[in-house]
Order: C-alpha cells, then sequence, then structure tokens
C-alpha cells in the first residue's frame, strides 16, 4: 500500500506530488543531483499500490494516488521547459559561453556531433542524452551555443521528455504491480533506470564525428 512507501507516502498521495515532480524535472537541468526520477518512480509505484488487487476488489480506485497518465504528461512538459530554459540562455549566452565550451573537451565533442546530427535531422541523439546523466543539459547547452534552429531542437526534446516520462512511469508502475508497492519495487526499478542512464551514456560516447561518419 501507499503508506508502505515509507515518510514521503503522505506526500505521494497528495496532489502536491504533481508539483513537485514538476519543479524536479524542471531543474534538474540546472542541478543533475536532484532526484527526479526517484520521484516519478516512486509516485508511479504508489499509483500502482491504487489500482492493484486491493482496489480491484473493492470495485474502485482511490483518489488519493496519482494518475499515472497526469504524472507522465507532468514530467515530459517540466522537462521540455527545463530543456527551452538552457537552450535560451545558451542562446544569448555571448562570447565568455563560447570560450568556456571551447575549453571543455566533453562540450566541444558534443557541440560537433549535435550540430551534425540536428541538421540530418537525426535528432536521436537528443533522446538519448536525456537519459544519459547530465546529458540532457549539455545537449541543451549546446544546441542553444550553437544557435540551432529551434524547429530542429524542440520535437526531438519534446520526444525525449515523453520517452523519458513514460518510461519512468512505467518502471515505477509495473514495478509496483509485480513486486507490491514498497522500497523494493522502488528500488529494482531505480536500478533499471541508472541502467538505462548507463547504456544511454555508452551509446553516446560510440556515435563518430561527422567527420568520422563521412
Amino acid at each position: 500500500m501507499v503508506e508502505s512507501l515509507g515518510s514521503i507516502g503522505s506526500l505521494v498521495s497528495s496532489p502536491w506530488i504533481y508539483a513537485l515532480v514538476a519543479v524536479s524535472v524542471l531543474l534538474d537541468i540546472f542541478l543533475p543531483v536532484l532526484p527526479s526520477g526517484v520521484l516519478v518512480i516512486t509516485a508511479a509505484t504508489a499509483a500502482a499500490a491504487g489500482s492493484g488487487a486491493g482496489a480491484a476488489a473493492a470495485g474502485r480506485v482511490p483518489q488519493d494516488v496519482p494518475d499515472i497518465l497526469a504524472l507522465t504528461l507532468c514530467a515530459a512538459t517540466a522537462s521540455v521547459l527545463g530543456d527551452l530554459a538552457v537552450y535560451r540562455l545558451a542562446w544569448r549566452g555571448g562570447p565568455r559561453l563560447d570560450r568556456a565550451i571551447a575549453r571543455s573537451r566533453r562540450l566541444t565533442t558534443a557541440q560537433e556531433r549535435l550540430g551534425g546530427a540536428l541538421a540530418r535531422g537525426g535528432g536521436a541523439l537528443v533522446v538519448l542524452a536525456r537519459f544519459a546523466p547530465a546529458g540532457r543539459s549539455v545537449v541543451s547547452l549546446v544546441a542553444g551555443t550553437a544557435h540551432r534552429r529551434i524547429r530542429e531542437f524542440l520535437p526531438w526534446s519534446a520526444l525525449a521528455g515523453l520517452a523519458w516520462a513514460a518510461y519512468s512511469v512505467a518502471l515505477g508502475y509495473f514495478g509496483g504491480q509485480w513486486l507490491g508497492a514498497t522500497w523494493l519495487a522502488a528500488g529494482v526499478s531505480l536500478v533499471a533506470l541508472f541502467g538505462a542512464g548507463a547504456g544511454a551514456a555508452y551509446l553516446m560516447r560510440r556515435q563518430p564525428r561527422p567527420t568520422e561518419a563521412s
């Protein structure tokens, strides 16, 4: 049950969980240490408790658990808004930001790869980066600094946010269905989320530079 999720159970079962998830997802592009994935998975695990066997036997779904569709849309929207905030800030960054990127091998490499990928319509790199640790921050920063057109970046950002949100909610929800609304279910789901992040980071490192692909 929702109560077994521990000390944050009352918050998870409150309408404020949507606001907390939105703020966490919105801001974790600036502070990647924020536990936005943990919040989304925990809320989805609580949603599973409300639609489990006990609720079905009672013939109703409790009103004090998060709605998974609303939770997914909330997380996805906040993800896109965060991307756009960094994109616009980087667009207006000026010479100082350009010099900072030029001094960073990681950002310079990302700029080369992302610029080529967006120009070719291959913005799947943006989606992949959403799952990698700090990848979302790097991609949004580079897209803005490189002055990529918004129509090249925004659709991929929206797809990335929706894919990440749907995956995170699905992990928490189905983990809760199979293992019960416990910390074990949330923990297993988080391991799967971090595993996807590690896989995405590996695939991003394997992406060839434009000069290598030609």
